[in-house]
């Protein structure tokens, strides 16, 4: 919801593609999008694909998504622009419990303000350990500071 809002700063429009009737997130931000004329919702719904089209140049451009309606199985062609994918707040580090530190929630534990876990030669990044600001572009940042420290690591074994 909050990704939904912010969103509509820069778009016409923002239109919320939901899997459930119902949501996880807080009464609060719900209400806001909710309340917000450029945010609107398809409920029951999932992308079941992107489609664009490729200029002479090879450069990609979103046209449309193909939206299911879990409930009928309905398909429907919605014009789109640009689409950002938020998927909750639980990161998906199950694979990981009983082997590397997690929160409560399922963040993986990182060392300080570096991307090592428990594990020696183990890094987590992005949405796997950063339960701040999940999918902002820190992501891509932590992404390329669990290199540095992985490139790191792989050196110090050879030492």
């Amino acid at each position: 919801m909050e990704e939904a809002n912010y969103l509509t700063r820069f778009a016409e429009s923002v239109t919320i593609v939901h899997r459930r009737e119902e949501f996880r997130a807080s009464k609060i931000m719900l209400d806001r999008a909710r309340n917000n004329p450029k945010v609107s919702f398809m409920l029951n719904s999932t992308v079941d694909e992107y489609v664009g089209t490729t200029n002479e140049a090879g450069m990609r451009k979103l046209t449309h998504l193909r939206i299911r309606n879990t409930a009928t199985g309905a398909i429907t062609d919605v014009e789109a622009d640009g689409a950002f994918v938020a998927i909750g707040h639980q990161p998906n580090t199950r694979l990981f419990d009983g082997v590397i530190d997690m929160d409560d929630v399922g963040y993986i534990r990182t060392v300080g303000k570096s991307t090592h876990t428990n594990v020696p030669g183990v890094f987590a990044c992005g949405d796997a350990q950063d339960s701040v600001y999940r999918q902002a572009i820190t992501a891509a940042g932590s992404g390329c500071m669990a290199a540095i420290d992985a490139e790191r690591w792989l050196e110090s074994q050879h030492a």
